[in-house]
């Protein structure tokens, strides 16, 4: 093994155990604590709750956590930049050269992604293999709904940037075949999503494999930053809007 791939290969472990790996990790702890618990059916994942009981103070919370998780974004991105290759941002793709096709492609992505994805979730709590999600405070205030698309802004980022960008140009690298930089990207995909069942594990690795394979075609990252965005726009704030009325709260 020569030094740059070793060298690669520790940074793919750095920035991994900085934001998405690490999150895998605390997954699969909090999967373990609600099977302790007793069934997954009876189980609570809450996403996006209050961090604070004051509302200035939840609100700056709430900014802090957003602009500190991107920071393994910049990070990503700075360290594709030391390659001897085109802009980072037009080789992965997250250029504002498309923008209208992006919005397209994106659009379609989010309805392909989000239709089965809801028949995966209300399946998965039928047959009690996934957690009731909870995506939305409880107490809500004028800049709840902004926060809540910044939220999803931040994770259609950190996720396809990381997950997508990154990690599969680095394994292309390494000298992967397609097969298994697609399976390993999608498995990532679902195994930091593992809190919240294994019904969602199956139905974010699936969304991994389309995703993966979209990249490997296309070169471009944005349609799937903005299918995500839309998907947990419509997740979060619309369970913030309308779970009362629908009775999913």
């Amino acid at each position: 093994m020569t030094t740059a791939p070793r060298r690669l290969r520790a940074e793919v472990w750095i920035v991994l155990g900085l934001s998405l790996g690490q999150s895998a990790v605390y997954a699969v702890v909090s999967l373990l604590r609600k099977l302790y618990e007793g069934s997954l059916r009876d189980a609570t994942a809450s996403l996006n709750q209050s961090r604070d009981a004051i509302p200035w103070i939840d609100l700056t919370y709430q900014l802090l956590a957003i602009g500190f998780a991107l920071v393994p974004v910049a990070l990503a991105l700075y360290l594709l930049s030391l390659d001897q290759a085109p802009p980072v941002l037009r080789r992965l793709g997250l250029d504002r050269g498309q923008p209208w096709r992006d919005l397209g492609f994106g659009a379609a992505l989010a309805a392909v992604i989000g239709i089965p994805g809801l028949a995966v979730y209300f399946g998965g709590r039928a047959l009690g293999i996934t957690a009731d999600i909870v995506t939305s405070p409880e107490q809500l205030y004028w800049w709840s709904v902004p926060i809540l698309i910044l939220s999803a802004v931040q994770n259609a980022l950190l996720e396809e940037v990381i997950v997508v960008g990154y990690l599969m140009t680095r394994l292309k690298q390494f000298g992967w075949g397609l097969p298994a930089i697609i399976a390993t990207s999608a498995l990532l995909r679902g195994s930091y999503h593992l809190y919240q069942g294994f019904g969602q594990f199956l139905g974010n690795a699936a969304m991994g494999v389309v995703f993966a394979w979209w990249f490997h075609r296309t070169g471009r990252v944005m349609p799937l930053v903005i299918a995500h965005t839309i998907l947990d726009v419509v997740a979060f704030v619309g369970y913030a809007l309308f779970a009362d009325a629908i009775g999913l709260r």
